[in-house]
């Protein structure tokens, strides 16, 4: 996940280390020492954590690390220049920097087309501010203040790009990622957010016979068309459904029918798994009842509960398909079957609507 977190990582580990020695013969109740100490545990912990998990693993639960590092890199930054007198406080500096551009390099090497002076200009900044760093000249007066410069720039150039290659490309679905497309992200690894761009998370598999969503490969070497298992089988509803990765995106029709009456429901309507729920919420601005939690397979509501709220009139429409691949399981699939025997379904572009309430 080296785009997503990882820039800072190297400089936050060295002035770590630098920092605790730095403050090694301190009062046991130090504050400084005790903030290095908190917050490299937790950088830490929560990186070995992030290395070693196995099955689902998206790519922005690497934000949890963006505390730590920035606590590290912030406090070591002013106790080592602080101490920059000191020879190996210098080196250390130097140290900090040199491995920041060295893997500034390696990340922004992996998009060729993005921004591609700009490895070069942390290359050649960077190797300024470590020389600026090593004599202490230069370390001191006006001259301070370029070598600051030079050291920001080095260590800050890269994640400003991707976070203003991020702010400016719209993303969709619950997969988001920074940065651009490198190539190093899709089916069975890290799911891109971007719009167009995709892939499913890190160890999931497609349901038999699922069809991957649009703008998604499967991996190499899979049989049957592209983007499509046997089967043929779609991966989520079609007509604006969304499923597991894809917001929903109902039609105008869609929305003005789920609008009707809105303001005589608790729910304008029902839908199987959050995602497919959220796009029908925003267009209609109403609430709409996620059935089963995120992917539709959590138990809330049990079928017993849907139905007394069907009874007592709070939901208007339920609205088919959705969930993980399209398919329901547990209260979901229950819900759904009930439904379907007990309603008659109209569909509207494609999306099939269920009348709750005749």
């Amino acid at each position: 996940q080296g785009g997503q977190i990882a820039w800072l990582v190297p400089a936050a580990l060295v002035l770590l280390v630098t920092g605790l020695v730095l403050r090694g013969k301190a009062p046991r109740t130090d504050a400084q020492r005790a903030s290095l100490i908190v917050w490299g545990a937790w950088l830490l912990v929560t990186g070995l954590t992030f290395s070693f998990m196995a099955g689902i693993f998206h790519s922005y639960y690497t934000v949890a690390l963006s505390p730590a590092v920035a606590a590290l890199v912030g406090i070591g930054s002013v106790m080592l220049w602080r101490e920059r007198q000191r020879l190996w406080v210098r080196i250390a500096m130097a140290l900090a920097v040199a491995s920041t551009v060295a893997l500034a390099w390696v990340l922004l090497g992996r998009s060729a087309s993005f921004v591609p002076w700009l490895k070069w200009a942390i290359l050649v900044v960077g190797v300024v501010a470590v020389v600026a760093l090593l004599i202490p000249a230069l370390t001191r007066g006006r001259l301070a203040a370029v070598a600051i410069l030079a050291v920001m720039f080095a260590g800050l150039a890269g994640p400003t790009a991707y976070a203003v290659d991020t702010i400016g490309t719209p993303h969709t679905g619950s997969i988001v990622s920074a940065g651009p497309n490198t190539g190093m992200r899709g089916f069975g690894g890290m799911g891109e957010g971007r719009r167009g761009q995709g892939g499913l998370p890190g160890g999931m598999q497609l349901p038999p016979g699922a069809q991957m969503p649009a703008g998604m490969q499967p991996p190499a070497g899979l049989p049957g068309q592209a983007g499509q298992l046997p089967g043929g089988a779609e991966m989520g509803m079609g007509g604006g459904m969304g499923g597991l990765l894809e917001g929903s995106t109902p039609t105008a029709e869609v929305t003005a029918m789920l609008e009707q009456d809105a303001g005589s429901y608790t729910w304008v309507a029902a839908a199987i798994g959050a995602n497919t729920a959220a796009g029908y919420q925003l267009a209609t601005e109403d609430p709409v009842m996620p059935v089963g939690g995120f992917n539709g397979t959590d138990p809330s509501p049990t079928l017993a509960e849907f139905q007394q709220y069907v009874a007592d009139g709070r939901i208007h429409y339920f609205i088919g398909g959705g969930g993980m691949g399209g398919r329901e399981s547990g209260s979901s699939a229950e819900i759904s079957a009930w439904v379907t025997e007990n309603f008659t379904a109209t569909t509207v572009d494609n999306v099939t609507l269920y009348d709750l309430t005749q």
